[in-house]
């Protein structure tokens, strides 16, 4: 016989709804295309006056510590450290916690929203500020920095659903933003559209991968719950005696 434990498990599986993340994620990834059109309908690409002003602010900001915050976001963002080491670190740290679902997930929700990333820079090719002062590839829209940072929060706040996870996520991207704006390698709406595209993403595989995620999610809490319940057992005194 089932026990109220495994019912409820099951019930919670059965229970996930899919819907809300695909129709999300599909809106926000359609909405930055729209906005990358809007954006080259103006003049090729002429910024927003929200863009001006923002790169006015931001780059008066410059200095010393900004600039140290600023290229160390950029290491972190792009390169090989974005693209290999943070993925894959992801991935052997999930599979290590017998989350292969989630490395899946992760690993993929990564690779496809660089992709679609690179698909908008190549087909609108917006030209970056003058001002940039770091080195970047080609096109300004959107922001692939941001949108790698959007994807991982959307993908660990998923992962470890806490509301503590998603606040960090939520301020590992905008910080992510600024940092890009500050190194004037993009336009404020750049990075509006990488953080659609990077949530987008990560939130259309989720429905995809919903119902495995939330069983492995659960396998796992029962797993924790078991060897809490024996460590809490062994500091017990005396020693309950299980009954015949």
């Amino acid at each position: 016989m089932r026990t109220v434990e495994a019912k409820q498990a099951a019930a919670s599986v059965r229970a996930v709804r899919r819907r809300a993340p695909l129709i999300g994620g599909i809106a926000a990834v359609v909405t930055a295309a729209l906005l990358g059109f809007v954006i080259m309908g103006r003049q090729g690409g002429l910024p927003f006056a929200v863009d001006e002003e923002w790169a006015e602010d931001v780059l008066a900001l410059r200095g010393p510590i900004g600039d140290v915050f600023s290229y160390f976001m950029n290491a972190l963002g792009g390169g090989i450290i974005a693209v290999f080491v943070i993925p894959v670190g992801a991935a052997i740290v999930l599979l290590l916690l017998r989350r292969p679902w989630a490395a899946l997930y992760f690993v993929l929700a990564s690779a496809l929203s660089a992709g679609v990333v690179q698909i908008l820079k190549s087909f609108f090719g917006r030209a970056r500020p003058e001002d940039m002062i770091v080195v970047s590839d080609y096109g300004s829209f959107p922001s692939g920095h941001v949108a790698n940072a959007a994807t991982i929060a959307v993908a660990v706040g998923v992962i470890v659903p806490r509301l503590w996870v998603w606040v960090l996520g939520a301020v590992y991207t905008v910080l992510m933003a600024i940092s890009r704006t500050y190194l004037g390698a993009h336009w404020f709406s750049d990075t509006v559209g990488g953080a659609l595209v990077g949530a987008g993403v990560a939130l259309v595989l989720w429905a995809v991968f919903a119902v495995p995620l939330e069983r492995e999610r659960l396998a796992r809490l029962e797993v924790v719950s078991a060897r809490n319940a024996a460590l809490a057992q062994e500091h017990v005194t005396p020693p309950r005696v299980p009954r015949a």
